[in-house]
This record gives C-alpha cells, sequence and structure tokens, in this order.
C-alpha cells in the first residue's frame, strides 16, 4: 500500500487500555494494559492470532464496548465519559465500520444499504441518491445498486458494506477480519479500495487481520499478543 504521510494530529489514543470477560468459572483476559495512538490520515493493520484481542480493540476503539481500565479518545472525545446517546451518535457521523460478516440488511438493496445510515441522521432524500451513487460507482457497484444481497458475489457484498462505512465521510473506518471470508484475489481488490480511500480522501483506515498478504502490504501494523502490543513497525514516512 502507498499512502501519503498522515497528520500529526492524534485520532485515536489508548492508554493503559484493559479488559477481561467471564467464561464460566474462567476470566479471559483480553487486552491488558494497551498503550498506543493512531494519527489522522494513517492506515493501520492490527495483526495477531485468533484470540489475542484484535476484535475487542476495534470495538473499544468503536465505542461499541467499554473497558475495564484505562480509557479510549476519539477525536479528542474521551469514550469512556461520553454517554451512549453521544457514542451513537459519534458511530453515526464520525465512524464506519466493515464486519467480516457483512452485516447487511438482506430484504434491502445494495443501495438501501448504503443509503440507510444517511437516513437515520436525517440527510435529505435528494442528497442521499447522491452520495450511494457516488460511492457504489467509486467500489465499483453502480450497476448492481439493485441487486439485494444474496444476488451478490462476497467481494461484492464486502464492497457494499465499504460503501456504507463510508458514505458519511467519516474520519476513520474500523475493519474486523475484512478479507476472511474472500479470496485472495478479491481480498487484494478490497484492501487497495481502503488503500485508495486513504489516500484520496485522508480517511484513517484501522484493519484487525491475521492476513499475511494485509499485513505485509500495511505501512504501519500494531501486533498484538495475548492481549498485549508487542510491536509496532511502520514502513516508509513517519
Amino acid at each position: 500500500m502507498t499512502v501519503d504521510a498522515p497528520t500529526t494530529t492524534p485520532l485515536f489514543e489508548a492508554r493503559n487500555l484493559t479488559k477481561a470477560y467471564r467464561q464460566g468459572d474462567t476470566v479471559v483476559e483480553a487486552l491488558r494494559g494497551v498503550d498506543f495512538a493512531i494519527r489522522s490520515g494513517e492506515l493501520v493493520v492490527v495483526a495477531g492470532p485468533s484470540g489475542c484481542g484484535k476484535t475487542t480493540l476495534l470495538n473499544l476503539l468503536g465505542g461499541l464496548d467499554e473497558a475495564d481500565q484505562g480509557h479510549v479518545r476519539f477525536a479528542g472525545t474521551d469514550l469512556a465519559t461520553c454517554p451512549e446517546s453521544g457514542r451513537t451518535l459519534l458511530r453515526r457521523r464520525q465512524l464506519g465500520f466493515v464486519f467480516q460478516s457483512f452485516n447487511l440488511v438482506p430484504v434491502l438493496s445494495a443501495f438501501e444499504n448504503v443509503e440507510y445510515g444517511l437516513w437515520l441522521v436525517g440527510v435529505p432524500k435528494a442528497e442521499r441518491g447522491r452520495r450511494v451513487d457516488e460511492i457504489l460507482a467509486v467500489v465499483g457497484l453502480g450497476e448492481r445498486s439493485r441487486r439485494r444481497p444474496a444476488q451478490l458475489s462476497g467481494g461484492e457484498r464486502q464492497r457494499v458494506a465499504l460503501a456504507r462505512a463510508l458514505v458519511h465521510d467519516p474520519l476513520a473506518v474500523l475493519a474486523d477480519e475484512p478479507t476472511a471470508s474472500l479470496d485472495s484475489r478479491t481480498g487484494t481488490t478490497i484492501v487497495d479500495l481502503f488503500a485508495r480511500m486513504n489516500r484520496e480522501k485522508g480517511t484513517t483506515f484501522v484493519l484487525a487481520t491475521h492476513d499475511p498478504a494485509i499485513i505485509d502490504r500495511a505501512p504501519r501494523r500494531l501486533l498484538l499478543c495475548d492481549g498485549l502490543v508487542v510491536g509496532d513497525e511502520r514502513i516508509g514516512p513517519s
């Protein structure tokens, strides 16, 4: 991936981030005192094996879950002290999410899946249509916008999910194992789209993955193991 140098503004800040889950009588420590910062405009891969805490970390960065200790600050807002209503608004306006299982509404078309988030925040119909048509064209689905998810390939469904994440011009997109359900060629195409949006729009991307094909191309890699950041590697301008 070739990306422009990011700005020096910290967009995400994690300090002493700790999260544990109880499974029966066992306590599983998903994150154990994680510290890092991600600047606006970066494309960062969070890499590590299954069970190392990647999904937990993304959920905390996106305000989908709360830390047991420590805090996450996003765009100057401390998510630990922000009420749920504020986190919901932040997710709708400033964050985009791409999930491994796509999470598309099966009864809605590609166009309607992408449009739905704009409708939730009150964007007028004409403006919604313009934005959705534009982003579906960018991800190469302009001719298939009226198809429902079941009528699309896995790669096309992931493109719909990416369009949905980008349509409101978020500050950052969080993607959890975005290529896990795709063949290698389609996965490469999806990651190329991430890099293109990062380069052209300055959108910050945080991709959680254990896919070597993505990790090897990443300009920055946060390496997780057993709930700890064990490496922070940068390739290219810092």
